[in-house]
């Protein structure tokens, strides 16, 4: 899918990779966003050769991609882009006062996350803090910030018994998504017009409670029957997330209601915003 994005004003050619779930960017778009050269094509192609001599340049040559984007002419070229790592190393490669900003801020964000190695809790702080920032209400974020811990323990007891963290446990997490829910991890973030947002962070908390029970389940079920491989800890993943399916479908069949909900993160926010105001609104009144 191919969007134009805008910096300043200044249109940045992307396209969403909907299986790797990144975004790739115009090289070519970036550069000329951020040194405003009249041919960024030529700057971008000695900034290549200068970076030919440098050490580990092959790290960023490998998050390059040539992919069709649409020119000024109407007609799609094969184009240089790269993800946002890629991006990001660019853009460190450019005497640019427009690159500053994004220098220090990858500055600050390794800081941060240096510290947070240093002291776990600030992880938990930081989280907390960005949820409030976002408008989620706080018995929300209790309830993700429990989710979190629900998710690391399962995580934990795939880890004891044989699975590879990566790919596998990609997989053991939609066989629980596809039992309880009725979609892999992918089509749920469809539902709810997701890119690379975080799926829980876009679930109400009735979503998010049953997700919880559904790796709950699954992580003491792993705990007392040891599976051993993917194989294994598949049929273990079906089960735990049938157990919160089956929860599902009795809440639905009493509400007469769907719980899965097409609604994010930003809808959320906007029907707290409607509530909070309609009660200032009400205190206001004589």
């Amino acid at each position: 899918m191919n969007e134009i994005k805008l910096y300043d004003d200044r249109e940045i050619r992307s396209v969403w990779d909907n299986e790797k779930e990144e975004w790739y960017f115009s090289v070519v778009d970036v550069v000329g966003v951020l040194t405003e050269s009249a041919n960024p094509r030529r700057y971008w192609s000695d900034l290549k050769r200068k970076l030919k001599e440098e050490e580990g340049a092959d790290q960023l040559y490998e998050k390059i991609v040539q992919l069709k984007l649409e020119s000024s002419d109407g007609k799609k070229y094969m184009t240089d882009a790269a993800d946002m790592q890629g991006i990001f190393r660019v853009i460190q490669s450019i005497p640019s006062p427009k690159a500053e900003p994004f220098k220090m801020w990858l500055a600050q964000v390794g800081k941060e996350r240096v510290d947070e190695i240093i002291d776990p809790e600030l992880t938990i702080d930081r989280a907390l803090k960005t949820y409030l920032q976002k408008g989620y209400t706080r018995e929300w974020i209790n309830q993700r910030l429990q989710a979190i811990q629900v998710r690391k323990e399962l995580t934990d007891a795939w880890q004891d018994h044989g699975v590879n963290e990566g790919r596998e446990y990609a997989i053991l997490t939609n066989e629980i998504s596809k039992a309880w829910s009725g979609m892999t991890t992918r089509q749920y973030k469809d539902y709810k017009n997701l890119k690379k947002e975080n799926l829980r962070d876009n679930m109400s908390t009735l979503e998010l409670v049953l997700n919880m029970l559904a790796e709950a389940t699954t992580a003491e079920l792993t705990s007392a029957e040891n599976p051993v491989g993917l194989e294994q800890n598949i049929h273990t993943a079906r089960r735990g997330g049938t157990i919160a399916g089956n929860a599902r479908k009795e809440i639905e069949k009493e509400t007469g209601k769907p719980v899965i909900t097409s609604k994010n993160a930003i809808d959320f926010s906007r029907v707290i915003g409607d509530v909070s105001k309609k009660l200032d609104d009400q205190n206001q009144e004589p």
